[in-house]
């Protein structure tokens, strides 16, 4: 392994032609690995997430506050990929950056004209990884975005109240789910180029991606008959699973087998939940609702830290319902969280924990690189990299190439 702070990940370039959440938050996570991650913009219709939100100072454009959360750690370089020359620069890039994955999000019948298809880009770079992100797959240009794939994807329809609209999951999904996907398949791909040497094609649909978390409703639905939708709080196989009032609050409460409840029992205050056609789970789930209304008369009559405290003694799950600030001061949170501080201003980014603290994030301190401003570094990879002076970078900027 390398002694680099980024161990295997040491030398290793993802160059991103990217844009929104599903193909960012992936680069991100590589970000976090210590890959060194550059994302492709048009010089003029960037990523569009950069204009929402808002500016995170006064007078800087393209800035806005919802690009903060999923490109910190990366550069950012612009090409007009409808321009010879820009196509030209892309296959230099390849080349000379010695690239190892290209990614991209584009529709499908853009990749030829753009010159991003894996047939070009591999016969500049024999063993490049090329990943195409799409929504539904590579003979598709439906366009696609997270909440689109929720509605027919059956996510929106498994999360709501009973009888009550479909909503949407309070995260994207598709979109991160896609990502971490993703991330499975571009790893499978670069072990596979360590023992053969050659590149490979990634088609990544997000459909795909999410109908493979519908493993319970999908196997109930179509082996066994049972209608599985939305069901509010509840779970549809074990009880009491729901939220709980307190004297001050909520609690969710989530019991997954009967040592559970007779625990349950046993903490004082609830010895009257005790009924024999409670006992088993099935009983419990046939009463499910009438057994809640009872079970929250309970919990009512306890503070919040009451609840906790005494049902996390007896080895209950329990937890209380907190907003996102008090995730961030969670003790179990708080140590794990991000940060990045822009080297021009000094304004810092609270970032959301890693699902694992790599090596990288670790010799850093948790801080990654601020988010790049649109082509920050294309005077440094244009100019430093691949030796355009200033004369050429400046006549191709002023054409429009990039």
């Amino acid at each position: 392994m390398s002694d680099s702070p980024q161990g295997i990940f040491s030398g290793l370039t993802v160059l991103s032609l990217e844009q929104a959440t599903v193909l960012p938050y992936l680069t991100y996570r590589f970000a976090q690995d210590g890959v060194r991650v550059i994302r492709l913009e048009h010089p003029k219709m960037c990523d569009p997430n950069r204009l929402i939100g808002e500016p995170f100072r006064e007078g800087e454009k393209k800035m806005n506050s919802y690009f903060f959360a999923v490109n910190c750690g990366k550069e950012a370089l612009t090409l007009n990929l409808k321009d010879p020359r820009a196509r030209e620069l892309l296959l230099r890039l390849i080349v000379e950056l010695d690239v190892d994955v290209f990614a991209t999000n584009q529709l499908p019948k853009n990749y030829e004209p753009l010159g991003i298809d894996f047939a070009t880009l591999s016969e500049a770079k024999p063993d490049l990884i090329w990943l195409g992100i799409t929504g539904f797959g590579p003979d598709s240009n439906e366009a696609a975005y997270d909440p689109i794939l929720q509605a027919r994807g059956g996510l929106m329809d498994l999360t709501g109240e009973a009888g009550h609209d479909p909503q949407v999951v309070g995260i994207p999904l598709p979109d991160m789910g896609t990502s971490e996907h993703a991330y499975g398949q571009v790893m499978k791909a670069l072990y596979e180029r360590a023992l053969t040497g050659l590149g490979s094609r990634i088609d990544m649909a997000m459909i795909d991606s999410t109908a493979s978390w519908l493993t319970q409703p999908i196997t109930m639905a179509r082996t066994f008959g049972r209608t599985m939708t939305r069901r509010g709080n509840t779970h549809e196989f074990f009880g009491p699973v729901s939220v709980f009032p307190s004297s001050d609050g909520y609690v969710y409460i989530a019991l997954g087998n009967d040592v559970q409840w007779q625990r349950l029992l046993a903490v004082p205050g609830f010895e009257g939940m005790a009924d024999p056609a409670y006992e088993t789970n099935a009983g419990r789930i046939v009463d499910m609702a009438e057994l809640n209304k009872k079970l929250a008369a309970v919990t009512a009559t306890f503070s919040t830290a009451q609840l906790l405290g005494t049902f996390r003694e007896a080895t209950i799950p329990i937890a209380d319902v907190q907003n996102v600030h008090q995730v961030c001061e969670d003790p179990a949170i708080a140590p794990k969280l991000l940060h990045s501080v822009d080297p021009v201003t000094g304004f810092e980014v609270t970032l959301a924990p890693p699902p694992v603290r790599t090596p990288f994030l670790e010799a850093s301190g948790g801080m990654m690189k601020f988010p790049p401003r649109l082509g920050e570094h294309n005077e440094a990879i244009f100019g430093g990299a691949l030796g355009l002076s200033g004369e050429e970078l400046a006549a191709l900027a002023a054409d429009g190439a990039i």
